[in-house]
């Protein structure tokens, strides 16, 4: 029997729904339909064997490769997505057997990779409306399986704060670097905070990698301060709403900028969404981002009864106002991501903070 995980049957749901129903909605800025519904002309997927072409005909699939062609009815693309959703809805498990008929089904369509094979970060491109509109690479985040994060850039994606104000001597760096303490789980704050409290101050010093700190420094050059701060209180108030965050910096203003910039202007704001923007679109911390988009062109956005919408870069605000109220910051491991510990570098201590974007949980 067939069995495979739930991202790789949730992959296989959208791209079945789609061909089934030929078309799919914009999403608007609070995850619900625009009211614009895109025709689909075409949906191509990279195969054990090469590119796929699916082209959505009246009746029909038309399935094109570089040496076969054949054709299926479009009802049995959406017999099976329904089968696949209800069997994602039955079993809570990571590992979900395949449905009776469907193991048949995807011999038929001699699909052997449940994820699509791509180095690009697309799960598959859409020609919407007809075969004069460019293709569209496409990438799903799913609440049907666990949603990859926006930004997980492990060690890459640290912070760094320079501690002054006091010099600790080595066993109370230990001390504070290795006391537990069970009535705050929250280790990184529990250490900000200690430091504090000895008359240490933690002040934002630099963008840890050299990578990350040129690639932020194309959204802006400060943007680096702006997002320590975001980061220090998520673990310090337990806030973590990316929109949250930023009322919070428009009032704290890390940057002294004029209050004119953040009330009419909306800096603060407008900096971060170019920020989730970016990451949406190709920018990650460990590889050298120019501004140039990747070929991830938009999301495909599942919820959780299967639901599906499309956001795209031409959308751009839209797409914008979806990712600043659906984004939060999320807390990694400290041990995995080194951070989170009070460190020595050239003769002076640093304290780094991690940053991880994913989407709200529901």
């Amino acid at each position: 029997m067939l069995s495979a995980t739930r991202k790789e049957w949730n992959e296989l749901y959208v791209f079945f729904t789609l061909l089934h129903k030929g078309s799919v909605s914009l999403g608007n800025e609070e995850g619900k339909p625009l009211g614009r519904v895109l025709p689909i002309y075409m949906i191509s997927r990279q195969e054990h064997d090469g590119e796929r072409k699916y082209y959505v005909e009246e009746e029909l699939i038309r399935v094109v490769s570089s040496d076969n062609e054949t054709e299926f009815p479009r009802e049995d693309f959406g017999t099976v997505s329904d089968m696949i959703l209800s069997a994602l809805r039955e079993n809570r498990e990571d590992e979900v057997e395949a449905p009776d008929g469907v193991e048949g089904f995807l011999d038929a369509l001699r699909i052997f990779d449940m994820e699509a094979r791509t180095d690009d970060r697309t799960n598959f491109y859409i020609t919407f409306h007809d075969a004069s509109f460019p293709p569209v690479g496409l990438r799903i985040y799913s609440r049907l399986c666990a949603m990859q994060p926006l930004l997980d850039g492990g060690r890459t994606a640290n912070l760094k704060l320079e501690q002054s104000g006091v010099r600790f001597s080595q066993p109370a760096v230990n001390k504070i670097n290795y006391t537990d303490d069970p009535e705050n789980p929250n280790e990184v704050a529990r250490r900000m905070m200690y430091i504090e409290s000895l008359g240490g101050v933690l002040k934002y010093n630099d963008v840890a990698d050299k990578i990350f700190r040129s690639n932020l420094a194309l959204i802006d050059l400060n943007i680096g301060r702006v997002l320590t701060e975001m980061v220090r209180v998520m673990h310090l108030d337990n806030i973590n709403k990316v929109d949250e965050l930023t009322a919070i910096i428009e009032d704290r203003n890390p940057l002294k900028i004029k209050e004119e910039l953040i009330r009419k202007h909306l800096y603060y704001r407008h900096k971060i969404k170019e920020f989730l923007l970016a990451l949406a679109l190709g920018m990650r911390p460990s590889k050298q981002y120019n501004g140039t988009e990747s070929a991830v062109a938009g999301f495909v956005m599942v919820d959780a009864q299967g639901n599906i919408l499309v956001y795209r870069k031409t959308e751009r605000e839209v797409f914008a106002n979806y990712l600043f109220k659906h984004t939060r910051l999320e807390k990694g491991n400290p041990e995995k991501d080194k951070y989170g510990y009070l460190e020595r570098e050239n003769r002076l201590y640093y304290f780094k903070l991690n940053l991880k974007v994913a989407f709200v949980k529901r």
